[in-house]
């Protein structure tokens, strides 16, 4: 009986030690194996994505670095600027602006004169249309543009009182003459319907410039011919503003 008991624990011991044996194979030992491969295996993965993210890292300061040495490189590039220590694009603008601002510089600002006897011709020719009406042509033969003011003020002979300006010939701005052109203003000699007094012929005459202010001496004074049998005038003798063209001095 006692050996039989003796038998039992041991065939129960040797059961037990073989699903221990079973379930640590099965199991725990299994398991244990593979989380530390697959540990090992994601901690060599990590390492790797490091090193790549590294190298990709390097790669682009490196391609960063050199672009920026590029870039020094090309600030000594004269081009067609002829400068030195100019930048890339910006060196471009710079020298676009430069050029402007150089052609500008040529073109300065216009001088201007006075229009005068001393650089203008002047003539003075009665017309046939309107009746009892003189032209005065003005040209400027100087080398400056010229500026004509107000109206020319009249002289026959030794008159002692100066003919009144048309007011409605008045231009919206002063008279300008380039070099070579012309400016003009007419005269109404005598009333067409003789209501005029006074009347006489003139044989010389005297055409007054002005300044920039009414009446004010405006430079030499000309003295344009006229006909062998003299000019016929009479108390209506009036004189239009400057104009710029022939057509308006002889509408008034």
């Amino acid at each position: 009986m006692r050996k039989s008991r003796i038998r039992l624990f041991a065939a129960t011991g040797a059961a037990l030690a073989a699903l221990a044996l079973t379930a640590c194979q099965d199991g725990t030992g299994t398991t244990d194996e593979g989380a530390s491969e697959s540990t090992a295996t994601a901690a060599t993965d990590t390492s790797s994505g490091a090193s790549k993210g590294d190298a990709t890292s390097n790669e682009h300061g490196q391609a960063g670095g050199a672009e920026a040495a590029g870039g020094g490189g090309g600030s000594t590039d004269t081009g067609k600027n002829g400068t030195t220590g100019s930048t890339g694009k910006g060196s471009d603008k710079s020298a676009g602006t430069g050029s402007s601002t150089g052609a500008g510089s040529d073109d300065g600002p216009e001088t201007r004169v006075a229009c005068n006897g001393s650089n203008t011709t002047v003539t003075a020719q009665p017309v046939s249309r309107p009746v009892n009406h003189m032209l005065i042509t003005v040209k400027n033969t100087g080398s400056q543009p010229c500026d004509l003011t107000y109206y020319p003020v009249l002289r026959f002979d030794e008159m002692q009182w100066v003919p009144q300006p048309v007011e409605a010939s008045k231009p919206q701005s002063v008279v300008g003459i380039d070099p070579g052109q012309s400016a003009y203003a007419g005269v109404l000699l005598a009333s067409a319907d003789g209501s005029g007094d006074g009347g006489t012929t003139g044989h010389k005459l005297t055409v007054g410039f002005q300044g920039l202010t009414e009446n004010s001496d405006g430079g030499p004074s000309a003295t344009p011919s006229l006909p062998a049998k003299g000019v016929y005038y009479d108390s209506t003798l009036a004189v239009t503003y400057w104009q710029q063209s022939m057509e308006d001095a002889l509408t008034y």
